[in-house]
């Protein structure tokens, strides 16, 4: 698949086939992750793979939103350093969207689907996936293959005109 075909095929995946994710695939959508730009090239991330499913089930319980993790094949947990400092928090954030965005492109150019969600319950998330008490986990990246339709260029995205969007050289 071309990479602007990926990109329009990325769509939010919460129901999944009962299929395992190649390990080929697997391993090449946490190399796009792990080569994601970061701010300094800190690389302040680690990923936690999770595939077990009675641990994908509490996993899904981090968050009101995130039970689509429990029907999911894998689901990598983002973990991070903690800081106090907003600068460098945001710049984390920051960083771990760019890791976000190359992991979902990639699991979408090999037709694999992908959901992210919040984590609330740090002390859960913690227990579930051990990382170190100076980290947290930032977002969970649910990954599998679309139980209701293939993934396929979206036509008619529900997305704002171009035009209202783009502005060249000045508001």
């Amino acid at each position: 698949m071309e990479t602007l075909n990926a990109l329009q095929s990325r769509r939010n995946v919460r129901t999944y086939q009962d299929r395992s994710i190649p390990n080929e695939d697997l391993e090449t959508i946490l190399e796009a992750g792990r080569r994601s730009p970061s701010s300094k090239n800190q690389q302040r991330w680690d990923f936690v793979v999770c595939t077990e499913p009675s641990q994908l089930e509490r996993l899904s319980e981090v968050w009101r939103g995130a039970s689509f993790v429990a029907t999911s094949a894998v689901t990598v947990a983002l973990i991070a350093p903690l800081s106090d400092e907003p600068a460098v928090l945001g710049s984390i954030h920051y960083d771990l969207g760019q890791v976000t965005m190359a992991m979902m492109t990639v699991a979408a150019d090999r037709g694999i689907g992908s959901g992210h969600t919040y984590v609330a319950d740090q002390d859960l998330a913690r227990e579930l996936l051990g990382h170190p008490v100076d980290m947290f986990c930032a977002w969970l990246l649910a990954f599998g293959y679309p139980a209701d339709r293939p993934l396929t260029p979206v036509r008619n995205p529900n997305r704002r005109d171009y035009e209202d969007v783009v502005h060249i050289d000045r508001w």
